[in-house]
């Protein structure tokens, strides 16, 4: 794979980062890996993190609350005539948005097989793919000015692909938004993919092999996950009790975090739930070339050398 030109860029600061040198940063995951599994990982390529909040909204405060309203009533009166009506006011309520969201495709991940050593990038139903040795990623860091913003730091990242069977297509492709990242966290980033590509799947805080997966699990875990705040604030509380020894511990901020959480607590988990079936049912929108390398037995030649 040839170098790109650094002249194409502004002459803001430009870096090339390789697949076989080491950038000197420490492995970073910056909330966009989508899947790490043994024989690949997968980067989200599109905005679609709000999938399934319909669903939620809908089934966890509509269709929830409705049902439960019917079933007081029910309980109260001993007549199944409310609850039947609730149940067919909230049936479709909840099913309807469901299917609607998980049967629409997600956008397609940036995916890096292990096994294959090559990546893969879905660009309007086309396969583009490149050989993972001799890669290399441009990193570029630039300011954006504004009246009312001031001075924002941002640096992308992207690599080359090609479109598979007409080669001379290529495509820059950005691994995740530039906006409010460093160059440092980039280089990050890249050490990321580097060290899973090259020593994974699995590897220490200093990207070398580790039959552990402590390391990987604790920067997969940093991504925030709205159903946790329900948790969260309960461990706050048993927090405070401790320390308090059981007097006065609960604050009216307390109380009010606790009730809010518990109301939007069904909301998120049902949205996290519709996000993956979504999820593993564009999976296999991959071709087939792509899908069957991703399998533990599958072929392990690279679409290159198919060409």
């Amino acid at each position: 794979m040839s170098t790109p030109e650094q002249s194409q860029y502004s002459p803001s600061p430009t870096v090339i980062l390789e697949s076989d040198k080491s950038t000197g940063a420490q492995p970073m995951e910056l909330f966009i890996v989508d899947e790490h599994t043994e024989h690949y990982l997968t980067i989200q390529a599109g905005d679609e993190s709000n999938r399934g909040l319909l669903t939620g909204i809908l089934t966890g405060i509509g269709g929830i609350g409705g049902i439960g309203l019917g079933l007081l009533s029910f309980l109260q009166s001993g007549d199944l005539k409310e609850l039947n009506i609730m149940l067919a006011m909230c049936t479709p309520m909840c099913v309807i948005p469901f299917l609607w969201e998980t049967l629409r495709p997600l956008p397609l991940s940036i995916l890096f097989n292990r096994r294959t050593r090559e990546v893969y990038f879905d660009h309007d139903g086309e396969l583009f793919h490149a050989p993972w040795d001799g890669i290399v990623a441009i990193a570029n860091e630039f300011q954006i000015v504004g009246a009312q913003i001031g001075s924002i730091q941002n640096a992308s990242l992207e690599i080359r692909v090609w479109k598979f069977e007409e080669p001379e297509t290529a495509l820059m492709i950005s691994l995740g938004a530039p906006f409010g990242k460093s160059l440092a966290l980039q280089k990050g980033f890249w050490e990321y993919i580097r060290s899973y590509m090259n020593n994974g799947p699995y590897f220490d805080e200093h990207g070398n092999h580790s039959e552990s997966d402590t390391f990987v699990k604790s920067q997969l875990a940093i991504r925030p996950k709205m159903s946790d705040s329900f948790k969260e604030t309960r461990e706050e509380i048993k927090q405070a009790k401790r320390e308090m020894g059981g007097k006065n511990y609960l604050s009216g901020h307390d109380v009010i975090k606790l009730i809010l959480g518990a109301m939007f607590y069904p909301q998120d988990r049902i949205q996290e739930f519709t996000y993956s079936i979504a999820k593993r049912r564009s999976r296999n929108l991959w071709p087939s070339v792509v899908t069957e390398r991703l399998k533990a037995n599958g072929p392990t030649t690279r679409l290159v050398d198919l060409e």
